[in-house]
């Protein structure tokens, strides 16, 4: 007999949800606190007594002081601190000795980061992000059974380049932590169980994962998209039917992130055809859960403001200006994203680019990464609009994508300078040269830069479009330095260089 414990457990949820209401008028109250409560907690680590945490608690204006007194930082300029707490120094970046760390991107040196994932940032901030991802869900919709069955969660591993396996330290995905960690009565509630979703070889793991959450009554999902579809496909081929309805007839929600939804869409609509399905996007990145889409309406998500994170933003183009806090951020421009968190980052730049589409509170959106974006003739065009751009023509042409990475090709001889667009597809469009000229005109709606180089083809031409063998990203995402394969895999999608490119191209040869 199957229990439903979505009205035993609605009211708690929902009451966390509502607590949202009341930051209204009081953004910059909840942020100083967060920040205050940080820095107190940290007085006595290396970087507490390097930078005066101590005077900045005791100082009239403890936010200006820290910003004073702690300096920006990329990752490059923590690596050495970090690698010392892997080999378990403590009292560095935070208080105590850290057990895990996510391994991330590479950065432009093409090295891993390790970032801590201390046991105050996952209690305080990554479990209670999620906490709010499933209360607004079950706020905004009354009817939800989401607990009437389980919830499966697509996963990484501990596989990692510093070589570290077994032993106290654990070094992989975030996901991969955050299963680990979780307490054991969530295993009541969620599948698969964590032998199988920690699994380093993901060609034992998907039949694995099909095989245990086909017998399962699934009722929410929740990760990356690109690497999900991969699995509710083979859900779906394994069990002879002809959607996900068929096997999970309760399922009604995917919590997403990671990457944008746009391309996959179409796909997830049709694979989850006659449900009622609900999608909600989620910013929970390796440094922090920090923000989730509080409104089914709204694509923008709310940034979570008292969970742990203390939050600055750069005004994109303008890095002579000062960073502002949340409570001076402006409506419709886009800054680069910086965090003071209980994970030991300090002043930490992501790298992220968001939109902020409303304040009091602040709503955002992401745009992409602060490296990815195209700008080799004045177009300026960032990772936003080609995730909607791509988008918007799939959808019209009836095209579906896997994966796409573009990148600038430079004029050479009577050939002027353009996109070169490589491009794995799911479904191929019946005519690719209508295909590229309905992406061109979707990027000159989205993009008044990238239109204005457009314009007569003078100082830039139409996109070109290279097919990719089908699997050749994901081969690339398993080679040395790359991202692992796996649920946590990205693609990066625009780059102003041809490094990435060109290796892929080779490949694809």
């Amino acid at each position: 007999m199957r229990i439903d414990f979505t009205p035993i457990v609605r009211n708690r949820f929902c009451q966390l949800a509502r607590r949202t209401l009341s930051w209204r008028g009081n953004v910059e109250e909840l942020q100083k606190k967060v920040l205050i409560e940080n820095i107190h907690r940290a007085v006595h680590t290396d970087v507490g007594s390097k930078y005066g945490f101590k005077d900045i608690i005791h100082s009239s204006d403890p936010y200006r002081e820290y910003v004073e007194r702690v300096p920006l930082v990329h990752y490059e300029d923590i690596r050495r601190d970090v690698l010392r707490m892997v080999k378990g120094q403590g009292d560095l970046l935070w208080p105590g000795v850290c057990k895990d760390f996510a391994q991330s991107s590479g950065t432009s040196g093409g090295k891993s980061k390790y970032l801590p994932i201390t046991g105050d940032s996952l209690r305080g901030n990554h479990y209670r992000g999620g906490e709010d991802a499933v209360a607004h869900y079950l706020n905004n919709n009354p009817r939800s059974h989401m607990f009437a069955g389980k919830g499966f969660i697509l996963g990484g591993s501990f596989a990692n380049t510093l070589g570290i396996v077994g032993g106290d330290v654990h070094v992989g995905d975030l996901s991969a932590t955050l299963i680990n960690r979780i307490t054991p009565l969530a295993e009541l509630v969620r599948v698969p169980d964590k032998k199988t979703a920690l699994l380093p070889d993901w060609n034992k793991k998907l039949p694995a994962l099909v095989e245990k959450a086909s017998r399962e009554y699934v009722t929410n999902i929740s990760g990356v998209p690109s690497w999900f579809l991969t699995v509710l496909r083979k859900v779906v081929e394994h069990n002879k039917a002809h959607s996900l309805k068929d096997v999970w007839p309760g399922l009604e929600v995917f919590f997403h992130g990671g990457i944008s939804f746009e391309p996959y869409r179409e796909e997830y609509k049709d694979l989850t055809r006659g449900l009622d399905m609900n999608f909600v996007e989620t910013y929970n990145a390796s440094e922090g859960f920090f923000a989730v889409q509080n409104d089914p309406d709204d694509p923008a998500m709310l940034l979570i403001i008292d969970r742990d994170v203390f939050y600055e933003f750069i005004p994109v183009g303008e890095e002579s200006q000062r960073p502002l806090p949340a409570w001076e951020v402006t409506p419709g421009k886009t800054y680069e994203m910086v965090i003071s968190s209980s994970n030991g980052l300090w002043r930490y730049r992501l790298g992220d680019t968001v939109r902020v589409e409303s304040v009091d509170p602040v709503k955002i959106r992401i745009v992409g990464r602060t490296g990815a974006f195209i700008n080799a003739f004045g177009e300026e065009l960032m990772e936003d609009n080609a995730e909607r751009g791509v988008a918007n023509a799939c959808q019209q042409h009836g095209a579906r994508i896997l994966n796409y990475t573009a990148a600038p090709l430079y004029a050479h001889g009577d050939i002027k300078g353009r996109h070169q667009w490589l491009i794995e597809w799911e479904t191929p469009p019946a005519n690719i040269d209508a295909f590229i000229q309905t992406l061109d005109a979707e990027l000159r709606k989205l993009n008044s830069d990238y239109d204005a180089k457009r314009k007569g083809n003078i100082f830039l031409a139409a996109p070109e479009i290279v097919n990719a063998r089908k699997g050749l990203f994901d081969q690339w995402l398993k080679t040395a330095g790359n991202h692992k394969l796996g649920g946590q895999r990205k693609v990066p999608r625009l780059s102003n260089s041809r490094e990435m490119i060109e290796h892929l191209l080779e490949m694809n040869e």
